[in-house]
């Protein structure tokens, strides 16, 4: 099983202005999806700014164990030799999956319907995250599960010799669940459909269309029906990895709060199923604005601006939104610590089942800090304090999240004392330059411990 090694504290103390540019790596979504996608075609796939962090790299190494040839050329230049739809062949050793839930739900999705025996296992966090979102809709096609109790990790499945197609009904908004079941659908005679009444992340539809998949889009009454016509000979492709909007989520809020901050965090990614976090923070008063706004393989792209925000006022951001940043709320949730009033986040019920329960650890370290904080089942509400007024001066739990160790390395540039997390390791599974990267913009970060 693999793991964080030992234990890093990070400390993050009140810092002067933030400048300059952000690059950020690329998007890890597309990351995994390149991978996978490239894998299943027939040829080679070119894949320019791949994510290098360590999620995207335990699924590099899956693929090389179903038999794709993956290299790396250098500089986030990366091929995939694909072995066709439904040619992936039996791993011999175990797929560890590391910390991250998308890549193994997405790979699991692309397994579950070739007649192979696979077992998955990943790092203490992954190992504790229930499954059964995916195992469910992936034994309809004819996969059999066999897992700890609670369909957690280690778990083997096998694979269906003979799938047959799916219409299913998402329960909850999860681009994974949906990814899972496209992917799975791939390799299925006839034709795979899924419904979901709320919007995801639609990475996965874009990339297989662009793949050269039969796959169709439309809003009906039930929500939005997704169709993929299966066992496609899918083309290689060469693609262009926009950089990720979760990453730069973290200079972003990092400028609004500290005063004088004028930050550009260039090339990213703002597919509207991603880009909620940016809405929701213009909202709420952010000196944030687009510049130099494109299209990049199929995806809009755009300059961030993001300068010191005095006057933020905490807002209602809507329960619709949530599927459109989810990854966003902890870092959210510390800018509304340095706004004036309420922010109150609805409908987020999916962030209990992350890396961590986000809500629970996000409320447990801002309350440590000096923040009032409301939790229920399916939402939460910070109380702003002010830019100033945030105390600070506390270490909290990272809880093997890369999300939450990032997001109080950002609050505790602008705390009144400096802001310490007992483990900063997990950061380099999405975000491997975090700390460069934010000393090159003027921010404080240090490992006590070093």
């Amino acid at each position: 099983m693999s793991g964080h090694g030992t234990p890093i504290p990070m400390m993050s103390r009140p810092c002067g202005p933030l400048s300059g540019e952000a690059h950020v790596p690329g998007d890890k979504s597309i990351s995994h999806r390149s991978l996978i996608l490239g894998a299943m075609a027939v040829g080679e796939t070119r894949i320019t700014g791949l994510l290098e962090g360590q999620d995207v790299m335990d699924t590099a190494k899956a693929m090389q164990a179903f038999g794709a040839e993956v290299t790396d050329h250098g500089g986030g230049e990366w091929s995939v030799h694909g072995v066709g739809v439904g040619g992936f062949a039996e791993p011999e050793q175990v797929i560890d999956c590391g910390n991250s839930g998308t890549g193994v739900r997405l790979i699991m999705g692309a397994a579950a319907t070739t007649p192979i025996t696979v077992t998955y296992t990943g790092d203490a966090s992954l190992n504790s995250r229930p499954m059964g979102r995916v195992t469910d809709p992936l034994a309809l096609f004819g996969a059999q599960t066999q897992g700890r109790e609670g369909g957690r990790l280690p778990m083997t499945i096998k694979g269906a010799a003979d799938p047959i197609p799916v219409t299913y009904t998402s329960p909850v908004p999860s681009a994974q669940v949906k990814s899972a079941v496209l992917l799975a659908g791939l390799n299925t005679p006839g034709q795979t459909v899924v419904i979901e009444a709320e919007a995801t992340r639609d990475h996965t539809e874009r990339m297989l269309q662009g793949f050269g998949a039969e796959l169709t889009v439309e809003t009906t009454d039930e929500g939005r029906v997704i169709t993929l016509t299966g066992q496609p000979e899918l083309q290689p492709q060469n693609i262009i990895v926009p950089r990720d909007p979760s990453s730069a989520a973290f200079p972003v809020c990092a400028a609004l709060i500290v005063p004088g901050s004028d930050v550009l965090v260039p090339n990213i990614g703002l597919n509207p199923t991603r880009a909620g976090l940016f809405t929701t923070l213009r909202e709420m008063g952010a000196d944030l604005t687009y510049e130099n706004m494109r299209e990049e393989g199929g995806e809009p792209v755009a300059d961030l601006r993001a300068r010191y925000s005095p006057d933020l006022r905490g807002i209602a951001v809507p329960p619709e939104r949530a599927a459109s940043m989810i990854d966003e709320y902890p870092v959210l949730s510390v800018v509304a610590a340095f706004a004036q009033g309420v922010t109150d986040m609805q409908g987020v019920k999916e962030l209990r089942v992350k890396e961590s329960d986000r809500i629970d650890a996000m409320a447990k370290g801002l309350s440590a800090a000096g923040v009032t904080v409301d939790e229920g089942p399916d939402w939460w509400r910070v109380t702003g304090l002010g830019h100033g007024n945030v105390p600070g001066g506390v270490t909290v739990a990272s809880v093997l999240d890369h999300r939450i160790a990032m997001a109080f390395m950002v609050m505790g540039m602008a705390t009144q004392k400096p802001m310490t997390v007992d483990d900063g390791n997990p950061i380099a599974t999405s975000f491997p330059i975090f700390e460069p990267l934010m000393a090159g913009l003027g921010a404080g970060i240090t490992r006590p411990n070093a």
